[in-house]
């Protein structure tokens, strides 16, 4: 295992440092040692006079932008139910905001240069049969062929269905630009599945990681709890072991969404990382 080859993939992601500028950005990147960013697209699209030069500043300060992300409006993660209801394109009431919001992501991350955008498209349905799976399917799609417009290619996060649901539906939608970041934690926190064999089930797709860690619930139904990497139930040496063996040299984005202490955190996995024998 190559851990300098890993280490020198990481990037950040910059919803988890909560910044209120691209100078606070900058400035907890620069605490971390890592200049190179997984942006969160939203804040260019709703802050332009406060983000709307993001691109040329990070050129400036020699931060590379290593991808895009973005989300959906009313969305509530307090629960599982919640979230499940109010989820990505699934929501109808939503839809019509969301595809405006999502056309402006586009643009801006064009304008970016970037080559791969990330989002939550919501809880996939287990059968074809389900009547929300042939209006996601069908708003999937729309979204797919508006990033391919600009030859970009565009990653569901993993973790609200299993893998093997994940996968038949990237199957049916065939869409040559579209596939997976990995995130491991996320198995845990929703509990669809041990994560190294859901990595192995939708290895073909994968564009990308997230490194974050969790421990599964022990009421089911209910939330995992998200922890340092290193401390919760992600089997680290098999994950970058399986990587690895699938020939895998994309980026490894540190996620971190709990806890009042980002930037340490973040730290922590950085070192955890280049740690591993």
């Amino acid at each position: 295992m190559s851990t300098s080859s890993h280490s020198s993939r990481l990037s950040v992601c910059s919803w988890s440092l909560q910044p209120d500028s691209p100078s606070d950005l900058f400035s907890a990147l620069d605490a971390i040692g890592i200049r190179r960013v997984q942006l969160a697209l939203d804040p260019l699209r709703e802050q332009a006079d406060i983000w709307g030069h993001f691109g040329v500043e990070a050129a400036q300060r020699g931060v590379s932008i290593v991808s895009g992300m973005f989300g959906m409006v009313g969305e509530d993660y307090s629960t599982l139910e919640s979230i499940k209801a109010t989820g990505g394109v699934v929501p109808d009431g939503t839809w019509e905001e969301n595809w405006q919001n999502i056309q402006g992501v586009a643009d801006i991350a064009a304008s970016l240069g970037l080559d791969l955008v990330t989002f939550h498209a919501g809880f996939l349905p287990h059968e074809e049969g389900d009547p929300d799976f042939s209006k996601l399917f069908t708003r999937v799609l729309r979204i797919a062929n508006l990033f391919a417009k600009y030859d970009i290619h565009l990653a569901f996060e993993t973790g609200q269905e299993t893998a093997e649901t994940l996968k038949s539906f990237l199957i049916k939608l065939g869409h040559p630009l579209v596939g997976v970041n990995f995130d491991p934690a996320n198995m845990l926190l929703y509990d669809k599945g041990d994560p190294i064999a859901a990595l192995r089930t939708l290895a073909p797709w994968l564009k990308q990681c997230h490194i974050k860690d969790a421990v599964r619930a022990t009421t089911p139904g209910s939330w995992g709890n998200e922890v340092p990497v290193g401390t919760g139930e992600v089997d680290w040496k098999a994950f970058f072991e399986t990587l690895d063996g699938l020939g895998y040299t994309g980026d490894l984005c540190i996620e971190r969404e709990a806890g009042d202490q980002r930037v340490l955190d973040i730290i922590s996995a950085k070192d955890y990382v280049a740690g591993l024998v």
